[in-house]
């Protein structure tokens, strides 16, 4: 009896793995030095691909089913074993099983900022990060490149190696693509398809993995890059800015009985525009003009007439901020005059403009 038991001991009868795990991609059948015997039975459940190995070199695979290992179903194997005559004894071999379902939300993000040429703010530095699907399509490339003799291979140990080889992909492919910084956000969903077909053939050729979806989640510019899409987008909601000037200089009036320099200067300026109107109209303050009495004029300092002001001192005549009256003079809707590296207005130029 106890030489019966021995022998039982020495012969695997069955072979299975039950995987209990959710980040297992391939598990080696502890045969505990045991030899396969005739007829064994190999279990190969629903995602799963056994693969015989005899002394490193790839023998017969097997999909999902039962199997009863005889030389009909192991060919491979009974010609690397040089059975002259059909499988006759037990034989020493490794089993493999590779988990071929999808493994799901992998997440894959740059460790460090990416450098590209954007058309609208020159070189920037982005970050990414997203979550991406794959299975093992090629078992054999698989075992060979990546799992290797690893008893029991998981997904932890795999996964730098995949973050780092897409964080690659997906620099060369967004350097390529040319797609601008401001754009990147609004197009998530194509990009994550576009790249698909650029990290495949990789990944194939290389580890024997195959991606399914491949999703940007963010793509993050420094500090300094969103304070520019800031301020672009603030122009924007603006519109013209001649007219948001004017705007500003309405509400500054309406503030101005809170006692706002702004709001004052902002009244001064469109009384006088008013005044100077109505002088010039037929029948107006200057045809009523009492004779005998005239209008004292200040002194121009300027041969176009009217004295002239920086552009801080037309900000606060206005009642906006001095960036607005600088652009409306680079714009050209405010008349005035370089001279050297600033800009001087004249009173008559405001007045004008606030008449436009």
């Amino acid at each position: 009896m106890a030489i019966l038991d021995f022998i039982k001991k020495q012969f695997v009868d069955i072979i299975e793995w039950t995987d209990d795990s959710r980040d297992t991609l391939s598990y080696r059948f502890p045969d505990e030095d045991k030899e396969i015997k005739n007829g064994a039975q190999l279990i190969v459940r629903e995602s799963q691909v056994a693969q015989f190995i005899y002394l490193g070199q790839f023998g017969d695979s097997f999909g999902p089913g039962k199997y009863s290992l005889t030389t009909d179903n192991i060919p491979i194997l009974t010609d690397l074993k040089g059975w002259k005559y059909g499988l006759e004894s037990p034989f020493k071999a490794d089993v493999y099983y590779v988990v071929t379902r999808l493994f799901t939300g992998n997440k894959w993000g740059t460790a460090n900022p990416v450098m590209m040429r954007d058309s609208d703010f020159g070189v920037v530095r982005l970050r990414a990060y997203g979550t991406y699907d794959f299975r093992v399509v090629d078992v054999k490339k698989f075992l060979k490149e990546v799992a290797g003799t690893d008893d029991h291979f998981r997904l932890d140990e795999f996964n730098d190696t995949m973050r780092s080889r897409i964080v690659s992909i997906f620099t060369d492919a967004l350097a390529t693509a040319k797609i601008p910084a401001l754009d990147v956000a609004s197009r998530y969903g194509e990009l994550g398809e576009a790249l698909l077909p650029l990290i495949n053939p990789a990944i194939g050729a290389k580890y024997g993995l195959e991606m399914t979806t491949f999703i940007v989640e963010n793509v993050s510019v420094p500090a300094e890059v969103e304070s520019a899409i800031d301020k672009r987008s603030s122009m924007a909601a603006v519109g013209n800015l001649n007219d948001y000037v004017k705007f500003q200089m309405a509400q500054g009036m309406e503030k101005g009985g809170d006692g706002g320099v702004g709001g004052l200067g902002a009244q001064m300026a469109v009384g006088m525009a008013m005044a100077q109107q109505m002088m010039n109209q037929p029948g107006g303050l200057m045809a009523q003009q009492t004779p005998g009495i005239s209008t004292p004029s200040p002194a121009p300092t300027s041969s176009e007439g009217g004295q002239l002001m920086n552009p801080s001192q037309v900000a606060q005549m206005l009642g906006v901020a001095e960036s607005d009256v600088l652009s409306i003079l680079e714009a050209g809707d405010l008349k005035g005059k370089k001279i050297g590296t600033q800009w001087r207005v004249t009173r008559d130029a405001v007045n004008s403009y606030l008449r436009s």
